[in-house]
This record gives C-alpha cells, sequence and structure tokens, in this order.
C-alpha cells in the first residue's frame, strides 16, 4: 500500500507532466522541470516522454514504493499563457509558498482557463498571420490581401473541427483544399494577378509545421530519441497532408474554373519585411495565447532574429545567418528567463518561427512532385536541411554561452 504523502506527491508529478506536455513543452524541458520537482519533493523518478505517450516511473529512497503509469496522450498544442502560468506555480511549490495540494488545485485552475483572447481577436490574428506570410515573401499586395482573406476562411473551419471530431481528423487537407479551391475561382473571376500557390501557402501558414521540425531535431540533439524521431514524423506527416489538399484543390479548380494567364502585379517593396515581422509577431501573441505582459519581450525575439539572420546572410550565407539567428534568439531568451523569471519558450518561439524553414519545406515539396517553383529558389531541399541544422546547433552554443 502507499503512504497517503507518497500518493499525493505522485499524482501531482503525473498531473504536471500531463499539463507541461499539453502546453507544448518540448520532451528535455519537460523531463528537466519534473527532475527538479521530484528532488524537492524528495522522491526519486524516471520519465519516458514522447509526443503520444508518457511514461513515469516514480518511488523513494529504497524503493520502499513504486510506481508506474503509462499514459497515452495528444501531441500537445501551444499555450504560452498557461505555461508561464504553470512555471509560476512550480516556482511558489520549490520555495515553499504553496502546498502540494494547493498546487494541485491552482493547477486544475490554469487548466480550465479560457482562451483569454476570445474567438474575434484569434480571427484577426489567423488573417494577420497569413497576410504578413505573403509580405514577408515579398509577393504582391494583392496576394496579401487575398492571404489574409483565405487565413479567415481556414479559421471558420477551426472553429468548425471543435464541434465535429470526424472533421478534426481530416482538417488539415480540407483547409487545404478549401484554400485552394478559393484561390482558384479568384483567379478565374477576380484577379487574374494572385500566385495561387503563394497564396495558399501563406493561408495555411499556422499548420505547417516548421516549429515542429525543429523542436525535433532539438530533442534529437539532446538524445531524446523516440519524442525527436516521432516529432518529426508527426510534423512530416502533416506537411503531406497539407500539400495533398492542396494539390488536390488546386487540380479540382483548374477542372472547375479553369485556367487564366497570370497576370504580374507590382510586388512590394522588401522594406515591408520588418512591418511583416511585427505583425507576424502580434498576430503570435494571440494564436499562442501569450500572456500580455510579455509582448514587448515577444516582439523583440523576432525583430532580433530576423536582423541577426538577414545580417549574417549578408556577411557570410543563408547557413550561418540562420546558425547566428538561432543564437542570438537563444541568448536572449535565456536572459528572458533570468529577469522576468518565466520560461525561456515564451520569447523563444516567436523569434525561430521567423527563422524555421517549414515553407521551404512545403516549397521544396511543391518543386519535387509537381516540377514548379512558385517563389525564386534554387537549391530550396538543401537550403531547408542546412537551416535545421544551423538552428538547433545555434540553441545549443546558446545554452552553453549563456545556460537559462
Amino acid at each position: 500500500m502507499y503512504s497517503a504523502d507518497f500518493t499525493q506527491k505522485r499524482k501531482f508529478i503525473v498531473k504536471l507532466g500531463k499539463m507541461l506536455h499539453k502546453y507544448g513543452t518540448p520532451a528535455y524541458r519537460l523531463e528537466a522541470h519534473l527532475h527538479e520537482l521530484a528532488l524537492h519533493l524528495d522522491v526519486k523518478a524516471s520519465y519516458i516522454i514522447s509526443p503520444t505517450a508518457m511514461i513515469f516511473v516514480i518511488w523513494t529512497e529504497g524503493h520502499e514504493q513504486e510506481y508506474t503509469q503509462a499514459v497515452r496522450v495528444e501531441p500537445g498544442g501551444m499555450d504560452l499563457g498557461a505555461l508561464s502560468r504553470t512555471d509560476e506555480l512550480v516556482d511558489q511549490l520549490l520555495q515553499g509558498k504553496v502546498s502540494v495540494n494547493e498546487a494541485d488545485a491552482l493547477l486544475d485552475a490554469i487548466d480550465a482557463r479560457p482562451n483569454p483572447y476570445g474567438k474575434l481577436p484569434t480571427a484577426l490574428a489567423m488573417m494577420m498571420s497569413g497576410g504578413a506570410f505573403a509580405m514577408l515573401m515579398a509577393t504582391s499586395w494583392n496576394d496579401v490581401l487575398w492571404a489574409s482573406l483565405l487565413s479567415l476562411l481556414v479559421y471558420g473551419f477551426m472553429l468548425w473541427s471543435e464541434r465535429s471530431p470526424r472533421l478534426a481528423h481530416m482538417l488539415e487537407p480540407l483547409v487545404a483544399l478549401s484554400a485552394a479551391l478559393a484561390a482558384c475561382a479568384i483567379s478565374r473571376y477576380i484577379d487574374p494577378g494572385i500566385n495561387i500557390r503563394l497564396v495558399v501557402l501563406s493561408a495555411i501558414i499556422a499548420f505547417i509545421p516548421g516549429l515542429a521540425l525543429t523542436l525535433g531535431f532539438a530533442e534529437l540533439a539532446a538524445r531524446h530519441l523516440v519524442s525527436g524521431n516521432a516529432r518529426i514524423m508527426d510534423a512530416m506527416m502533416l506537411l503531406f497532408k497539407l500539400y495533398f489538399g492542396a494539390f488536390v484543390g488546386i487540380a479540382i479548380g483548374f477542372a472547375l474554373f479553369g485556367q487564366v494567364d497570370f497576370v504580374k502585379p507590382e510586388p512590394i517593396s522588401r522594406d515591408f519585411a520588418w512591418l511583416a515581422i511585427g505583425i507576424l509577431g502580434i498576430s503570435l501573441m494571440i494564436l499562442f495565447k501569450s500572456r500580455p505582459k510579455y509582448t514587448l519581450w515577444s516582439l523583440a525575439s523576432g525583430f532580433i532574429a530576423y536582423a541577426v539572420s538577414v545580417q549574417g546572410a549578408a556577411w557570410f550565407d543563408y547557413t550561418i545567418g540562420a546558425f547566428l539567428g538561432a543564437f542570438a534568439v537563444g541568448i536572449y531568451s535565456n536572459l528572458f528567463t533570468r529577469l522576468a523569471k518565466a520560461p525561456a519558450v515564451i520569447v523563444a518561439m516567436h523569434g525561430l518561427i521567423v527563422l524555421v524553414p517549414g515553407s521551404k519545406t512545403y516549397i521544396g515539396l511543391n518543386s519535387l512532385i509537381s516540377g514548379q517553383d512558385f517563389v525564386v529558389s534554387t537549391g530550396v531541399g538543401q537550403q531547408t536541411f542546412l537551416i535545421f541544422m544551423s538552428l538547433v546547433a545555434g540553441l545549443i552554443f546558446a545554452n552553453v554561452a549563456l545556460p537559462p
């Protein structure tokens, strides 16, 4: 039989692990948090964490009491607000300000909090993210407009999927297919100056798993092999589903509406990239449910990532630029942890999303299958792989130079 004290401790450790996983904590960070908590609670523990399964083994000194639990979980999302509140709660527990019972109740309260931004701000954030990405690609204002509007269509399907489990299982290919059909119709009847494939990519950019791929490689670098491989494969399957939906949608759209001659509009100046970074940062604050008090920190992370990577690419090449950008983001996020007493991931995510080549992976997949390039890019597959490696290396070097 377990003692009441041991039962209370192991229940809290398991609950905290599930919550941190749900809020998007990488495996190596999650295990570090749980290890620190187990030491404080005077128990021994070992964990195996993957995107879809968690195994907890908890025991007392001398193995008088031992508990093992395996849990099937869904891949975590990204809730930076809940993550920061949970981190604050754990700090209060470690400092003795709250008991385990009180922390357990507060953890339930954090999980029960509704989305702080609501549906309308989230819809606007989706539109902003699609338009900002099109702006970053230096396409045309036509594409920025249509990407923003199609992002709103995508968000409509996201709301629908929350009420329909059947739709949720096919959400990714469905949103890509719907965006592609709408883009083909716009090209035929409204605006022949629309870059169909680029607008579709911009509209579904919130689904492109570039960040998940980067986290997967980072977990592999930290020798969390099971979690890293599972995360990478999950991201690749998501990318395939998105591309399949877009590919089929464009094919059906051309069959239904026909193809028109592309009328190339005036391109956007590269100077607007800075505006796009700001808009993208604000939209990510809402989509990731980040707390308003971290707004300036988060926006600065995106600007630092972009500025350092662009300057590094100008001095050296794109690979070194990505490395320097990730290194700068890593240093900045670790500094944020020290000063704000909050998880580094809160600001690191905003910088990394500017750097991760998820869109390049999609573009490379399109070039491989269709043989067509909808943006000017050479050697995109090689660029993508090298940038991923550079990002991981930059984060590792940053953690050595300035530990969190």
